[in-house]
């Protein structure tokens, strides 16, 4: 199995600089208690973590290919004593085949400019939803990457990687069923789509 280009996880102290309340940013675009979700490359629970506290006491499946990441995220679940998530390792292009049940919200947060295979894997975010159910892509702006600085460096995928609103939406729109359900910029440097099935 390829893994993702460019989807190095990052320190979370410079992620605690870009996403200071990351349980704020998914309750803005959504998510609420009782929903199940499915997370993409969710790395060691930066996301997967707060969405847990949310949804509880659905079930947070995190999907990712690094086993020591998803290793880290189990030993952090415990240590917080939340017991909602489920660690998954498999390749979101597989994903239907991974998650036990259908989900209410498939979310992949800063990495989906670095799946190969992106009408597969929308296609495989549509077949794991239930009816009505959302998929969530959080991303870089299309900004060359010197000009998204954390702490003073450049951070974010390589410019060339990076999709426009518009890019990202066409892509999904053009892969499956869904309809855009809104846009929401994430400042400094995101933007989030938010479709429904």
């Amino acid at each position: 199995m390829d893994r993702f280009r460019n989807t190095r996880q990052p320190d979370w102290d410079w992620w605690g600089k870009l996403w200071p309340t990351p349980g704020e940013t998914l309750r803005e675009l959504g998510l609420e208690s009782g929903d199940t979700v499915a997370e993409i490359g969710s790395g060691n629970g930066y996301f997967a973590l707060p969405a847990a506290r949310i949804v509880a006491p659905a079930s947070v499946y995190a999907l990712d290919i690094d086993e020591s990441l998803l290793a880290e995220l189990s030993h952090l679940a415990d240590q917080q004593a939340i017991e909602n998530v489920t660690v998954l390792t498999g390749d979101a292009r597989e994903l239907s085949q991974h998650l036990p049940e259908p989900a209410d919200v498939v979310l992949i947060a800063n990495t989906f400019h670095g799946i190969d295979e992106p009408d597969t894997f929308v296609q495989q975010a549509y077949e794991s939803l239930r009816s009505e159910g959302r998929f969530i892509v959080i991303n870089w702006t299309d900004r060359p990457r010197e000009t998204t600085r954390i702490a003073g460096e450049p951070r974010g995928p390589p410019t060339e990687l990076r999709l426009s609103p518009e890019a990202t939406e066409r892509t999904v729109l053009d892969a499956a069923a869904f309809a855009l359900d809104e846009t929401v910029e994430l400042p400094p440097y995101h933007y989030a789509l938010v479709f429904e099935r």
